[in-house]
This record gives C-alpha cells, structure tokens and sequence, in this order.
C-alpha cells in the first residue's frame, strides 16, 4: 500500500510539473504570437499609409537589426548580402579585389592593400577614397560598397578615387583572393618558432600545424603563436590548434546554455605535434573570442605561458541559423567555459546602464579558479596573461586617436612626402609635431568622458535656453579640456609615434613587412623569448 502511494504521489508530481512547464510554454508561445501579430500589423500599416513611398525590404532590415542590437552586439540578422560576407569571413576566400574596405561618414575608404591581389596591381594604396564604382557614384550610395567590388573571376571594374585631393581613375580585375589564416612565420635567431595566426577561418588549424612542423624541422625549439588583433572564428578550429600542443581527449571548453542542446563539451580528437616544446601565447585587448579559447585553454592546462595584456573578453558563443530568402541570424546561443571552468565575459549584456550599455564586471566580481597544476586564475575580464607587459599598454588618448584613424590619416600624410621609401621608416619629432597640430586640425573626437560629459551639458543648457548664460565658461572649459588632451598626446610620444611607424611598414612593406619588423623589434616578442630562453623561469611561471 505504501509503495503504491509512493508510486501514486511520484506520478502526481510529474504531472503537475509537466502541467506548469506545458502552461508555460502556451504562455510563451502566446507572448510570442502576440507580438509577432503586432508588429506584423504595424508594419503593413506604416507601409501602406506614410506619406512618401517605403522601402518593406530595407525598413525591415533596419527593425530587425535594431531589435536585436538591444541583446548584444553579436547577435545579429544577416541578409542575402551579409550571408556573402561572413561565408567569407569564415573562409578566408572570395572573389574581389582584395583589400580592406572601410565606410566612414558616408565615405568609403580603402583601409588595407593585400600585396599581389587585384587592388594591389592595380596600383591603389590604402587610404584612397573609392568615389565611383562602375556606373555607381557612391556619394549617394548607402549599401555596403564592397559587394560592387566583389564578382566572377576576370571582370573588370572601373573605379574613379581620391587620392590627396586629386581624383583618378583605374580599371580592376577581379580575381580569387585568399586571406592567410597564418599570414607570417618565421624561425628567429635563436631557435625560436614565431607564428602569426590572424583569424580562426576553417584552414586555420592546417595553417598552424604545417608553420609549426615546417619551423620544427628547420630546428625550432621554442614556439611563440602570436594570437594579437585576432578577432577569433570558428570554435572548432580553437581546439584543433590547442591540440597540437594537447593530448588527445583533453577538454578544451565546455559550452552552457538554457537551451540544453547547446550544451557541448569540445575535445581534442587527434594526436598532438608536440607536448613539451616551450609555448608562449602573446595576446593583447583586440584578443577575442576563439583567440581566448586557445589562449585560456592552454593557460588552464599549464601547456604555455601567456604574455602580453589581457584580452578583449567575449566568452559568448554564436551560431547562424538559416531563415527564408536566403537571410540568417546568428545568435548567441551560449557562454564557454575554459577548463579550469571560468568564463571569461567581461560585459553583463543582461544589465545596462541608463545608456542601454552593457554593464563592465567589476574586479571584485570576478571568481577564482584553478589550472591543472594549481596556480590561480580569474574570469571575468578576459585572460590576464602570466606576463603582463607594461609598456605596450595603451593609453585612452592612443585608443582614441587610433579609432577615428587621426593615426592612419597622418601615416597617409607621412607617405606620401615620400612615395618611394626604402628601408625601416623613421618618426622625427618635427612628425611629431605635426602630428599633434594634425589632430588638432582636423578635430578629431577623442571620446574622452570628460568631453561627453561638457557636450551634454551644453545640449541641455540649449534644451532650456541657458546656453548664453553659460557659454563663456563651456568655451573656458573646453580650451582647457583641449590643452589637457594636447598634454595627453605629447605624455604618449613613444607609444603614437611607435603606432605611426608600424602603419607606413605596412605602407611601405605590407604587412608581411611588419610582422619581418616585429621580429627584431617587438617588445612583446622580445618579452616572450626571455621567458623561453630561462627554463627555471618559464618552468616557475608553470609551477613545473
């Protein structure tokens, strides 16, 4: 008897629990119909009565991308055209021009020349501005222009730019690019393997294991993998690159998720290329995503010393899920955990400030967590590397200037005082004086606080009609948050003049020019072989 009112009350308990999770999901279900009835009725309405003629395809684009810009940045709404795009993204290959092609203020400028590809022979430089494509002024034109430079193999474009106030014309035809996922290696001088991985494309883990072989046999006994300015990729491609140093069946990372079929733990499935060759992972605030993962992984398992400043902090994971008409959304579908079990997100997109901006976690915040061997590491604020170096930490005023291209519009400059320069490129201070009269110029926005701060008070001052009772004291303010700035950039000589050298390399030289720079005259680098070359410390740093 007791036994069936066991069995009885076990069976009561499913079903009310199976009843609240069926009431839930009608719930949910409901909310979602709802809504969709809503907007799906708006939409029309709007369409059909507003003034002037609508655009459906283009407003709806926009209110889509919008809606989702509210979760985060990475869950996003590909149309036909975005879908071209990030197939590229993730193979590394395309047929175009190939260079880098940037859209800013409405006007489109070419950001990086690939050597040997179409762009490149047909002699633009970076910092031309694209003015016509074809038939197709781009004055007016608010698609992504780069898709006028992409098509079949051998087609010719004609492109009118801009080149220091004189417009020009050329003709491109269009070929097969491949972007390297490995765009450098090399053996140092001190038998040192240096291996530059850019991108986690699907070629990425081949790309690696032939560099790292072919350095091994050239006599490598020390491997540096240069995971800097890596924007991440593929996770997969993360753990085949950790497992060239791993063994087989090691965890990697672990993926969680309300969704449980998105719960995944990732394993290493192949035998490894090395297990005790000495690895150093160099890793800096543009390190992100898959770049975390290899870099956090092989922290965790004690397998490589990290050295640079810490990484960007995306612990997300995302995935594209196909839509009707050829459309996508890629969605964040759940956060990955390094071995030792931390995630590394260092942005709460669950809590916005009054701004709808994501909410920084704070250090005390972040959790302790163990590596393989013991030692202690945080989650949190992406990965904190073993070596921190100092010197290449950038300051605000850098970061600023560096985002709205006062660095890149004055290495253009620089350039082409001198077209034809051989050798390392030098800044003189006389350049570094124009410099900053540059910046000053050409009012570059140097987004610091402060000013947001004085130009919301000046909005507000205007919103109730104070501004000219004020407007003495906000120019007072602003000339001396102007001199403060001027002060900022001269304390930061070094480091700008060091960022103006390493962009007229590349002018000059590539970037295969610049990572040949970097070989010689990296402190990151050079920071990294002394922790390989002194085995008690590198094997102190491991706690081995």
């Amino acid at each position: 008897m007791k036994r069936f009112l066991n069995k009885k009350y076990i069976i009561t308990l499913f079903s009310i629990g199976f009843l609240f999770l069926a009431v839930s999901f009608k719930n949910d279900f409901f909310e979602i119909a709802k809504q969709i009835e809503i907007f799906t009725e708006a939409f029309k309405t709007v369409n059909q009565n507003y003034v002037d003629e609508t655009n459906p395809g283009e407003l709806m684009d926009i209110a889509i991308k919008n809606m989702l810009a509210d979760l985060d940045p990475y869950t996003v709404f590909f149309n036909e055209q975005d879908v071209l795009k990030f197939k590229i993204n993730n193979t590394g290959e395309y047929t175009g021009i190939g260079a880098v092609v940037q859209r800013k203020e409405g006007r489109v400028f070419l950001k990086e020349i690939y050597k040997g590809f179409p762009a490149d022979k047909a002699g633009l430089k970076a910092g031309d501005e694209i003015t016509q494509i074809g038939d197709i002024s781009l004055k007016e034109y608010k698609e992504d222009a780069s898709q006028l430079l992409r098509g079949t193999k051998n087609t010719k474009v004609n492109i009118t730019y801009e080149r220091q106030g004189k417009k020009q014309n050329t003709v491109i035809i269009l070929d097969e690019v491949e972007v390297k996922a490995v765009p450098f290696y090399a053996l140092l001088e001190d038998k040192t393997g240096y291996i530059v991985l850019s991108k986690f494309t699907e070629k990425a883990s081949n790309e690696t294991k032939a560099a790292l072989l072919e350095l091994k046999g050239k006599g490598a006994t020390k491997i540096i993998l240069d995971l800097r300015g890596n924007p991440g990729g593929l996770l997969h491609e993360a753990v085949n690159i950790c497992n060239l140093f791993v063994p087989k069946g090691e965890v990697i990372v672990t993926t969680k998720s309300k969704n449980e079929k998105h719960n995944s733990t990732y394993k290493t499935n192949n035998q490894p290329i090395d297990l005790e060759i000495p690895l150093a992972i160099l890793i800096n605030g543009s390190s992100a995503s898959a770049s975390e993962i290899v870099s956090g992984a092989l922290q965790d398992l004690d397998r490589a010393v990290v050295v640079g400043n810490r990484s960007f902090g995306k612990g997300l994971v995302q995935r594209p899920l196909n839509l009707s008409y050829g459309t996508q959304v890629k969605v964040t579908i759940s956060r990955y955990y390094t071995p030792s079990g931390r995630c590394i997100q260092a942005l709460d997109y669950a809590h916005k400030d009054k701004n709808r901006k994501a909410i920084k976690i704070d250090k005390n915040d972040f959790n302790a967590f163990k590596t393989k061997g013991g030692r202690t590491v945080y989650d949190g604020g992406g990965v904190l590397p073993d070596v921190i170096v100092e010197e290449t930490k950038k300051s605000t005023i850098t970061d600023a200037l560096v985002k709205n291209d006062a660095v890149f519009d004055y290495a253009t400059t620089l350039y082409y005082k001198n077209p034809n320069q051989t050798g390392i490129p030098t800044i003189s201070e006389t350049d570094f004086t124009t410099f900053k009269s540059f910046v000053k110029q050409e009012k570059y926005s140097l987004d610091s606080e402060t000013g947001k701060a004085l130009k919301e008070l000046l909005e507000k001052a205007k919103k109730e009609k104070i501004d000219d009772a004020i407007i003495t004291e906000y120019k007072s303010l602003q000339l001396a948050l102007e001199k403060s700035q001027d002060v900022e950039v001269s304390r930061n000589k070094e480091e700008l003049k060091k960022l103006l050298q390493e962009e007229l390399i590349t002018r000059y030289q590539y970037k295969e020019g610049l990572y040949e720079f970097y070989t010689q005259n990296d402190i990151d680098i050079n920071k990294a072989k002394a922790v390989l070359n002194d085995n008690s410390k590198y094997n102190s740093i491991l706690k081995k």
